[in-house]
């Protein structure tokens, strides 16, 4: 039986929402069910899962299941969820009230209501993004401002000065988002520049102002420091000058991704008050786990989610 095209196009909304529950394809070292593949394998539908990209694979899964298999459509879905609520919470971006009810309007499209994604206590127990913007404090523009006047000053320091008053402003900054910064301290052996606390993670903070971008040396080097602390312990590296492309290119291979970047661009994005910090320090996280990619640029992550 075919699919009708409000049924296609149910579909293809529901493969984008559903894109961030999970992995494509599962880590070699983790639970093989954490995924896409590993789900469609598990319920007996690992012939629809036909791999490379991920989205059109995810689209293939949902209207060949939907197709071939009606009987098995409730269940991917509430597998999916159900693995997506532990994958996204573990990563630090639950999933959303508004993303469930998102899906089932559009599971009421392809002639589905699954009761226990409809179960009231379950939709009053996840979080909602409307009551978070509610609650978030609102940054005064003239504030992001004057903070981008004083970032611009800065060029006319001597290096060591202007280092001290980078890092120092940043401080400020991350007080405005609050963000709880601590700021730099000594352990042994190693200097860290200071640390922020963002939904209920430890971000170490490296920040450099030189006139060359860091190296790979220089990010290895930082991998390692948090690599020696408490494995839930995540980096910020913030180079107002950028990073070689070498060094990007290097420092993901066969590395663990437990730290993002920023540089001097990220921050006009957020005194120029196009996101909050707060925000993009969540959506470089949540693409960095998602790609592998740990640089992407506050303009495209503002489009691309």
């Amino acid at each position: 039986m075919s699919l009708t095209l409000d049924e296609i196009k149910a579909i293809s909304e529901m493969a984008k929402l559903l894109y961030s529950f999970l992995p494509g394809n599962p880590h070699p070292f983790a639970d093989q069910s954490i995924s896409f593949k590993g789900i469609a394998y598990k319920l007996e539908l690992g012939k629809f899962w036909q791999g490379g990209s991920k989205l059109p694979a995810i689209t293939t899964l949902l209207e060949r299941t939907l197709k071939y298999k009606r009987d098995k459509f409730c269940a991917l879905i509430l597998e999916i969820v159900k693995r997506g609520i532990k994958y996204r919470a573990n990563k630090g971006d639950e999933i959303t009230r508004e993303e469930i009810e998102t899906l089932n309007e559009l599971l009421l499209k392809v002639k589905f209501k699954i009761p226990e994604l409809w179960d009231n206590s379950f939709l009053m127990s996840l979080p909602s993004k409307i009551i978070e913007k509610q609650t978030k404090k609102e940054v005064d523009s003239k504030i992001l401002k004057d903070f981008k006047q004083r970032l611009l000053k800065l060029n006319n320091l001597n290096p060591q000065e202007r280092g001290y008053q980078f890092e120092k402003l940043l401080q400020e900054i991350f007080e405005l988002f609050d963000l709880a910064p601590r700021s730099s301290f000594k352990l042994i052996g190693e200097q860290i520049d200071g640390s922020i606390e963002l939904d209920n993670h430890t971000y170490l903070v490296e920040a450099k102002w030189q006139n060359k971008r860091v190296d790979e040396k220089e990010l290895l080097a930082f991998h390692g420091k948090i690599e020696g602390k408490a494995k839930w312990s995540r980096g910020l590296f913030i180079s107002y000058s950028g990073f070689t492309h070498e060094a990007l290119k290097a420092f993901v291979k066969g590395k663990t991704i437990n730290l993002i970047v920023m540089d001097g661009l990220d921050l006009f994005e957020v005194l120029d008050g196009k996101i909050r910090l707060d925000e993009l320090i969540k959506l470089k996280s949540r693409y960095a786990a998602e790609t592998g990619d740990i640089m992407a640029r506050a303009d495209d992550l503002i489009h691309l989610y």
